[in-house]
């Protein structure tokens, strides 16, 4: 009876310990696993825009071709915080498996989706969502046409940037060929110039002889 008293305490005060709010029991893990540092590929960018939308690709190689759903998240333009480039990312809710990966080019235009005032459409030449690059068509449809707007304004403003970038870069180049240009040219009269006064000295060795 005794053995039987001390087990019915044993389980009402265990029972008292669950009820009451303060008890927090901690366990030990049994596998001590350390922390790890996951690359996003992203440490180098700086987020310009953010925003939640859905995305299709259309499937120009089915026997019947049609717009695909490609996954639903958040749909990111990313620029690089040295070379100046910006990218447009696109991740799959809890998966994070990427669906849109490319470049933003002076080329690329956003023109509606026909019907819809949220949705917009674009060619790119190399996304890399499925790691080796290839051409899409993809669509990207927003909650709303306010949000649509929103994307299209800050992909616009964008792709100016890169425009404008491109063509400082070009001029850049250019001067530098012209200078390099240059300086071969004065390097070509300064050889000549050697090479006559090489001969005169040649010719007045001849004369003395």
């Amino acid at each position: 009876m005794a053995d039987t008293k001390e087990t019915q305490e044993e389980h009402e005060t265990s029972v008292e310990n669950s009820e009451d709010p303060n008890h927090d029991p901690q366990f030990e893990p049994i596998v001590s696993l350390p922390e790890q540092e996951i690359k996003t590929l992203e440490e180098d960018e700086m987020e310009v825009f953010k925003m939640r939308a859905k995305l299709f690709r259309f499937a120009s190689e089915n026997d019947s071709p049609e717009w695909k759903e490609r996954g639903t998240g958040d749909v990111k333009l990313l620029k690089h915080k040295e070379k100046g480039t910006i990218r447009l990312l696109m991740r799959r809710d809890k998966t994070l498996k990427i669906c849109a990966n490319h470049y933003i080019t002076p080329a690329m235009e956003l023109k509606p989706n026909a019907g819809s005032d949220r949705a917009w459409v674009w060619n790119t030449y190399a996304d890399y969502a499925d790691e080796s690059p290839k051409p899409e068509l993809l669509a990207i449809r927003f909650l709303n046409a306010e949000n649509a707007q929103k994307f299209k304004a800050k992909f616009e403003e964008c792709r100016n940037e890169v425009k404008e970038k491109q063509t400082k870069d070009s001029t850049k180049n250019d001067s530098a060929e012209k200078v390099a240009e240059k300086l071969e040219e004065l390097s070509v009269k300064e050889d000549k110039v050697k090479d006559q006064k090489e001969d005169a000295k040649q010719e007045k060795t001849k004369e003395k002889q």
